[in-house]
């Protein structure tokens, strides 16, 4: 586990400059929104999401997420169709403050060009990657 600005950052997963964590799970994608994230925005009050079946692009709009002080866009972190929801969390978003990497997941997609993509991707091992991206984060964003 990598701790950056007292946020948690799981060494195993992929994480796109739009805040959204990757797992690769049997070829699969599983998503969702990142711990500095979730810490800058406060409790997460409702996610909305694309449908099951839709395909989303890298970079691209996944869906919104709101607190009581933010809303904001869900970038998809990696390009291809939707084929879960995780409907937990659209029924209690808190559940990505709570536990982000875990049972706060926020989709799972078929990816259409994994290999390419995840090579795009900061990697949770790399420290330095991580630090630079969340000073620039916190300067953009006045935190």
């Amino acid at each position: 586990m990598v701790r950056v600005l007292d946020a948690d950052f799981p060494e195993d997963l992929y994480y796109h400059r739009d805040h959204m964590w990757v797992r690769v799970e049997n070829g699969k994608a599983r998503v969702g929104y990142n711990d500095w994230a979730q810490r800058a925005a406060g409790k997460l009050v409702a996610i909305r999401t694309r449908r099951v079946g839709s395909t989303v692009k890298m970079g691209k709009t996944l869906g919104t997420v709101e607190s009581g002080k933010w809303v904001g866009p869900l970038r998809a972190p990696i390009s291809g169709k939707i084929i879960e929801l995780n409907e937990e969390v659209l029924r209690n978003p808190s559940l990505i403050n709570e536990d982000p990497y875990g049972r706060g997941w926020i989709a799972v997609i078929e990816p259409s060009n994994l290999e390419e993509e995840l090579s795009t991707l900061m990697k949770g091992s790399e420290r330095e990657a991580l630090e630079a991206w969340l000073k620039e984060e916190k300067e953009k964003h006045g935190l």
